[in-house]
């Protein structure tokens, strides 16, 4: 039988995508980016599911490009690397726009692609001994693809540093500029994991998704007269919603709306 690269599975309204080539370190090449593409998209359409929860098997979360795909790749003439690299263009997409709750399990190496994988999760719980790096420059290359996702998740100031000097940063490191949100001691990833989980099972499904949107697309922007309209339109739409007059009516009337009954 096949080994699957990865494994997909749904339990209590949660799907939990988990990289599985241990062998190398949960390393991606074009199969894997194509297939975990799917399985994010499917997370998406299904109905049933509130969060997606991303991790990996073995002695690392992700260490970015496979070997034997990134020595493919060095004899691609310019289209065909650009065909290649849209591949991962189009997952981190996928991934950082889901309309859901998204949480990275991190531990062991998460490098280049890792990184990146890390920076399109909403919330992000690196284990102790977690080591982070952007390793491009090193081998002649520049984290171009997964930029605008690390941007956003550590800043500038601290991508300046990372990107240009490929160091090795750890998960303490890595939660004090911001880039994750929690620690977790050795063998803890699914205790803390289960903490933010049932925080999220309060919220509203379609709420969530409305408050990420809006969030992505407020980033960069300047406070002006169409972000102000942009706000109240959304706020408005919330309230006249099914959901909004739900979760409005329980609350004044001290009661558990649906989704929280459900969770």
């Amino acid at each position: 039988m096949t080994e699957q690269n990865i494994l997909y599975k749904t339990e209590s309204h949660i799907a939990t995508i988990t990289l599985n080539r241990p062998e190398v370190h949960n390393a991606f090449n074009e199969g894997v980016m194509d297939e975990l593409t799917a399985l994010v998209r499917k997370a998406g359409a299904d109905a049933s599911v509130r969060a997606l929860v991303l991790r990996g098997n073995g002695k690392s979360f992700c260490a970015g490009g496979d070997l034997n795909w990134m020595r493919k790749s060095a004899g691609y003439s310019y289209d065909e690397n650009v065909k290649d690299a849209m591949r991962l263009g189009v997952l981190l997409k996928e991934l950082n726009f889901l309309p859901k709750p998204t949480i990275a399990l991190v531990h062991g190496n998460i490098f280049g692609g890792g990184v990146g994988l890390t920076s399109c999760c909403d919330i992000v719980v690196a284990e102790t001994g977690a080591q982070f790096c952007l390793s491009e420059v090193r081998i002649g290359l520049i984290p171009s693809i997964i930029a605008p996702y690390v941007i956003n998740a550590m800043g500038e100031r601290m991508a300046r540093r990372y990107f240009m000097t490929a160091e090795r940063f750890d998960a303490e490191t890595a939660y004090r500029i911001g880039f994750v949100h929690e620690v977790a001691a050795a063998g803890q990833l699914d205790a803390v994991a289960a903490k933010i989980i049932s925080a999220l099972m309060d919220g509203a499904p379609s709420a969530q998704g409305r408050g990420k949107k809006l969030m992505l697309e407020l980033v960069g922007k300047p406070i002006d007269e169409r972000v102000i309209d942009l706000t109240v339109r959304q706020i408005a739409e919330a309230r006249a919603s099914d959901e909004g007059k739900e979760g409005l009516n329980a609350f004044l009337n001290k009661t558990e709306p649906s989704w929280r009954k459900k969770a």
